[in-house]
């Protein structure tokens, strides 16, 4: 390999480390040895440490330890004669960079907590958005789960201007892939460049804003090795599997900007442990001999307007480019977009306007494919900052087509419409809510595009199941409370088909093994009365998928004989289950939280767990920060249960499945239920009660605690037994 290379890399990781070395000193001299260090609410300490040397750090004391361990790894800096230019000491100088960056990193929480913004989105005068927290982490990782975000793509520094910066920003969005953006060129940051140019970066349009700094590439090989132990379910600790974990799974790269420094060339090299490679647009030297990486390591001097197709091409990314008829750019890297008041030309439903929007089946005969008609006044029709009352009508025509396919069908408009660039689109059914912005229209998108997008993407998708879609978007007003009305009357009776149903009396059941990407050994096993447990996916969902895709990740399990009624286990199952995970889970308990419960993946809505006690359980959502009465947060939970694991005593849901009959039936269901977040109690509120009286305890739901009123497992127990809670007086649940 190249000399200049090994010499800059090693010369980098030198001076990152003696950094890092600096200002933890500095730290415990300023803060004190035992003051806590971490990246804000997650359970994996820093996770580069943790996940490739098993080391928690959790004082500034304990960064003593991480810097030696990394001087240790630091190579000899490159002699000028008979220099052996091996690959090994460039990678460990890169392993270092990452240990000592992360130390930096978690230095600047304590000396500032407000120096990144929390949560997802930048602020007007804060655009960091620093670590993931663990919500985070787990929200977008079902998205590189179930393959709508095939990699990422990991910037250092800032293309020679604003325009450039957003074509390459565009093109990677339309290839549905992240950019998490750190470092700066001469203090430019492609962040900024972005903002310039009105681009909304943050999580929900995958144009991440890390940090300004070289040093914030650890914020994305940090969520790359979360990937690994939350999805992956591998141990803290065993980096060779993390590291091939990556390499296999996790598509990423690196692509650098401009001037690059010994500190970015260590910052490389940490990459390629990763198996990510590094494409940069300057004349360095290059790496291409293929060994850690797929394919090349380092690929220089590639033109702006090549770069991110060289990126994908060294990766070997696969990536599916959708084309669709309309005059914005398309694809879920858009889902996220915002379109805010000023930028508003058109709105429609969400409590201004009636909204609705339906699918339904229709004879052949009755059906033109491609055939899309506006009824009522279009965009252009309209002023700037209008409403409209709004009804999207589609009717589907297919010898494979069946009643049950159709809300399967309807609840992708809100995903499809919502890749347009340029609108925003919240909610379903009756309560849909649309807005297209003024920059959409400039372009020349209107309401006659949300039919292109239907029957472009309906039969791309769905094809399998249906001939003919034909789209009508109603705007005036008495034909849109004349679909309303009917779509209303749809819908019960949809809800009494599914609600209708019951294990007992269906069969096959279904699989789910789309998260298996990501967790090897994870199976869900869906039943009518037990949702996939990431809470997207029902039996009806299943049925249609298998329908679409026979040999894909949903497949019939016939139940062939009950061996336990109580717990929910079927010799089909077990069989299935045993044969899915390759023989590491040998049964499961679809209605037990104690004895097996069904595996996690790490996408699950809610964790449920035993609290001893109070002779119960409790539940929480991944929305939920707070601590809960086991002593443990959601992202805590979530690390010990995730990654296709069998654990007694916990296990991931649905939020749905909470008021099903079947949930955690073989303990006694609901009735087990002390604790849940109060925001989450008032989410279930109309189902849980119903559920409720059906039991017999309308006021089960005001006795069960929420963490307005306790916070630990005693204030628990002190809740229910004021309130005289079922669960104090049923047997022992162990």
């Amino acid at each position: 390999m190249s000399k200049i290379i090994a010499s800059a890399a090693i010369n980098g990781a030198h001076k990152i480390v003696g950094y890092a070395e600096k200002k933890v000193k500095e730290a415990m001299d300023k803060f004190g040895a035992n003051q806590d260090v971490a990246f804000p609410n997650t359970g994996y300490y820093l996770p580069i440490i943790y996940g490739i040397l098993g080391y928690k750090v959790e004082k500034l004391k304990d960064m003593e330890h991480v810097i030696k361990v990394s001087k240790n790894l630091l190579p000899p800096p490159v002699k000028e004669k008979y220099h052996l230019p091996y690959l090994g000491p460039v990678l460990d100088a890169g392993m270092a960079t990452f240990f000592a960056e992360e130390l930096v990193e978690a230095i600047k929480y304590v000396e500032n907590p407000n120096i990144y913004v929390t949560g997802e989105d930048p602020k007007d005068d804060n655009i960091w958005l620093g670590a993931a927290d663990d919500i985070i982490m787990r929200k977008r990782g079902v998205e590189f789960v179930d393959g709508t975000a095939p990699g990422f793509a990991a910037t250092l520094g800032a293309p020679p201007d604003s325009k450039t910066a957003q074509k390459i920003a565009l093109e990677l969005q339309e290839k549905n892939l992240y950019v998490f953006m750190g470092a700066n060129t001469e203090g430019r940051t492609m962040s900024e460049q972005l903002i310039k140019e009105g681009v909304q970066i943050g999580w929900p349009t995958r144009l991440v804003s890390f940090g300004p700094e070289v040093s914030a590439a650890v914020f994305a090989i940090g969520f790359a090795t979360r990937a690994a132990m939350s999805f992956g379910g591998i141990e803290p600790g065993d980096f060779r599997k993390i590291l091939i974990y990556n390499k296999d799974r996790v598509f990423a790269f690196a692509i650098t900007f401009g001037y690059v420094s010994d500190e970015w060339y260590a910052n490389g090299a940490g990459c390629i442990n990763w198996g990510f490679p590094v494409i940069t647009d300057t004349p360095t030297p290059e790496i291409l001999p293929t060994g850690v990486c797929t394919y090349e390591h380092v690929v220089a001097n590639i033109p702006h307007d090549q770069i991110v197709a060289k990126s994908i091409e060294v990766r070997g990314l696969k990536v599916t480019v959708t084309k669709v008829p309309v005059p914005v750019s398309y694809g879920p890297a858009f889902e996220g977009e915002r379109v805010r008041g000023e930028d508003i030309y058109l709105e429609a439903g969400g409590g201004r306007t009636p909204a609705v929007e339906l699918v339904t089946s229709a004879d052949m005969d009755a059906v033109t494919d491609g055939k899309i008609e506006v009824v009522g006044p279009d965009i252009k029709d309209v002023k700037p900052g209008s409403q409209l009352p709004l009804a999207i009508y589609a009717e589907v025509a297919g010898r494979q087509m069946q009643p049950d396919f159709e809300p399967i069908l309807e609840r992708q408009i809100h995903h499809l419409v919502n890749y347009a660039q340029g609108t925003m689109h919240i909610g379903q059914r009756d309560i849909a809510w649309l807005r297209v912005s003024k920059q959409a229209v400039e372009k020349g998108f209107n309401l006659s595009h949300l039919g292109s997008i239907l029957h472009a993407k309906f039969h791309q998708d769905f094809g399998k199941i249906f001939d003919k879609v034909q789209i009508t978007v109603y705007t005036e007003e008495k034909k849109v409370r004349e679909i309303l009305q009917k779509a209303r009357s749809i819908y019960k009776q949809r809800d009494d088909r599914i609600a209708g149903m019951t294990d007992e009396d269906t069969d096959p059941f279904y699989s789910c093994t789309l998260c298996q990407s990501f967790a090897p050994n994870h199976v869900c096993v869906v039943t009518p009365e037990r949702t996939g447990l990431c809470g997207a996916y029902n039996w009806l969902d299943c049925k249609a998928s298998y329908e679409i895709n026979p040999t894909g990740p949903n497949q019939p399990i016939p139940k062939i004989a009950v061996i336990d009624a109580r717990y929910g286990v079927w010799k089909g199952t077990e069989e299935f289950v045993k044969k899915a995970s390759r023989g590491n889970v040998t049964t499961v308990d679809a209605y037990s939280i104690m004895r097996n419960p069904m595996t996690s993946c790490g996408c699950f809505e809610c964790i449920a767990a035993v609290l001893p006690s109070c002779n119960g359980i409790m539940t929480v959502d991944r929305d939920t920060a707070v601590m809960t009465p086991s002593g443990m947060k959601f992202t805590t939970l979530a690390g010990s249960v995730g990654g296709g694991n069998v654990t007694p005593g916990f296990v991931g849901h649905s939020k749905y499945f909470i008021t099903s009959k079947k949930f955690i039936a073989a303990e006694g269901g609901v009735k087990r239920l002390v604790w849940m977040p109060k925001a989450l109690k008032e989410e279930i509120k109309d189902r849980f009660n119903k559920r409720a009286a059906e039991m017999g305890m309308p006021d089960l739901l005001d006795k069960i605690a929420d963490e307005t009123v306790a916070t630990t497992e005693a204030e628990v127990l002190e809740y229910i037994t004021k309130k005289g809670h079922p669960a104090l007086s049923m047997e022992s649940i162990f």
